[in-house]
């Protein structure tokens, strides 16, 4: 299987979420992310590490060994 790339991770989550913005680094197996999405209103942290994990699906699973994030609405992020 193929090393999957931050690029890709990066594709996952804008593929399944409506984000502002998203980066994401990492090393192939360990990853870090900042994402900026309106679904995150009014959601605690782990309410928004949940939406990730549902976009991220199997992938979450099979591909990406872990992540961290950093999630932020709109407002919290220009702030």
């Amino acid at each position: 299987m193929p090393m999957v790339k931050p690029d890709d991770v990066k594709t996952y989550i804008q593929s399944s979420l409506a984000c502002e913005f998203v980066e994401v680094r990492g090393d192939g197996q360990h990853f870090e992310a900042v994402i900026v999405s309106t679904a995150f209103r009014g959601k605690s942290r782990v309410q928004r590490h949940q939406i990730v994990y549902r976009a991220l699906g199997e992938k979450m699973r099979e591909d990406i060994h872990a992540l961290s994030m950093k999630t932020y609405a709109p407002e919290e992020w220009t702030s």
